[in-house]
């Protein structure tokens, strides 16, 4: 069977986030899924998240795993501390140091990950992405060595710019 993890961000992805309406559409499609819920997501601290996010690594074994926002920059922290290597990455919507929140210091500053420890990786972003413009995808996308989509006009690519639900991510990960 199939095993996918979502790794969500800052402030969480409840409906109708496209990583809850994810996790709902492959159960029904008999998929196992862990929708991590990481906990104080309004004031997260990378140590917790990181134990959090580790242990359901190592318990659930996912094939897959999905990040968005915050939840990529954990997924690097994650890779710089030597996590098992999993077979499919999809990196939605990074952000650039945003240490100037307050509630997200501890996550900031983090190395780019010399290995992103997926056999293969994908990173999709908004050309109008107010946490990460254009230009420093692009500068991400080669540091990490990656297949890069930027979508137009997507915003941080969740609910408030129209992503509850999201037919390319599900076909994506149904293909892996």
């Amino acid at each position: 069977m199939k095993k996918v993890m979502l790794i969500h961000g800052w402030n969480g992805s409840d409906l109708p986030h496209w990583q809850a309406w994810l996790a709902q559409e492959l159960v029904v499609k008999n998929v196992a899924v862990a929708f991590v819920q990481l906990s104080n997501n309004d004031y997260p601290d990378k140590d917790v998240w990181m134990k959090e996010a580790s242990d359901v690594l190592n318990d659930f074994k996912p094939d897959t795993v999905i990040c968005h926002s915050l939840g990529n920059i954990l997924w690097f922290h994650l890779c710089n501390a030597g996590i098992s290597k999993v077979k499919n990455l999809l990196l939605v919507a990074p952000t650039r140091d945003l240490s100037s929140y307050d509630e997200l210091k501890t996550f900031f500053p983090v190395d780019v990950p010399s290995s992103l420890k997926a056999k293969s990786s994908l990173m999709v972003t908004s050309d109008n992405d107010p946490y990460l413009n254009s230009q420093e995808a692009k500068e991400l996308q080669i540091e990490l060595k990656i297949e890069h989509i930027e979508l137009h006009n997507a915003g941080h690519i969740n609910e408030n710019s129209g992503y509850g639900e999201w037919d390319w991510v599900l076909e994506w990960t149904l293909k892996q």
